[in-house]
């Protein structure tokens, strides 16, 4: 599939690249389109295990492209946030991990998008921000992902003031799992994302679900849900595998179910 917007490169560990630098990878309709497009694409692939999404430029993503909301008419806005709310939720959807990839500025859909990411390694260069509230347009599609990720008092005083925050107080509030230095920062995502590509690909995939599916349950119907899945898990073909490659002290063969 050719792709404007994006970058795809398929593999074990796949890659998504914003491709528009020159517009600070403003997540146009368009691009959300192809990111969306790339996710379904390459978690339906047996081959993909990991997705890694970063940003080409001088900025990861600046955000929504203005210049598509200002002048237009309310469905004209409604089309945008639907579309960017689709692709943050596919990025959860999808049965692959995806690891965001931070090398410099995420600001409000921007962030939002590294937020919705399950897994996210930063630049030490990197930065931050829901500034929506500077320009009269509050971050509210990105709260949602945002408070989810730091919890609400920090979120609130991204979203009320606009602050930038670095890539270590990201780490420190949970936004971002690891903080490297930009020349590692490659090196560091591709680790992550190869000791994810170690374990059984279905046992993964059931894990990534069942996180989402058990986060917002009050904790016994969290408890109740949960113990299901782990049970329909126990008795599958690579469980069963890892458990008696465990107890046999040999390297598991998963098989994918």
């Amino acid at each position: 599939m050719a792709y404007d917007n994006i970058q795809v490169k398929p593999g074990a560990i796949a890659a998504i690249a914003l491709a528009r630098p020159d517009k600070r990878n403003a997540l146009s309709l368009e691009m959300m389109g192809e990111i969306i497009a790339a996710l379904r694409d390459l978690g339906e692939r047996a081959e993909t295990r990991v997705i890694i999404l970063s940003g080409d430029g001088p900025v990861f993503s600046a955000g929504h492209d203005l210049k598509e909301m200002v002048g237009h008419d309310a469905d004209a806005c409604d089309r945008i946030f639907d579309r960017c709310t689709e692709m943050v939720q596919t990025v959860q959807q999808i049965p692959q991990p995806v690891v965001a990839q931070v090398h410099a500025l995420a600001t409000a859909a921007g962030c939002q998008l590294v937020a919705s990411c399950d897994l996210a390694v930063a630049s030490e260069a990197a930065r931050f921000a829901t500034p929506g509230v500077k320009i009269g347009l509050f971050c509210t599609t990105p709260m949602v992902a945002l408070t989810r990720a730091i919890g609400r008092k920090r979120a609130m005083e991204m979203l009320l003031t606009g602050m930038t925050i670095d890539a270590v107080t990201a780490m420190e509030w949970g936004l971002v799992n690891k903080v490297v230095p930009a020349a590692q920062l490659e090196e560091a995502t591709h680790a992550l994302a190869q000791q994810i590509v170690e374990a059984s690909p279905y046992t993964v995939a059931v894990g990534k679900q069942a996180f989402y599916a058990q986060i917002d349950l009050e904790q016994p119907r969290a408890y109740a849900y949960a113990r299901g899945i782990m049970t329909r898990n126990a008795i599958a073909g690579d469980a069963q595998e890892g458990m008696s490659a465990f107890l046999e002290k040999r390297k598991p063969e998963w098989k994918g179910k």
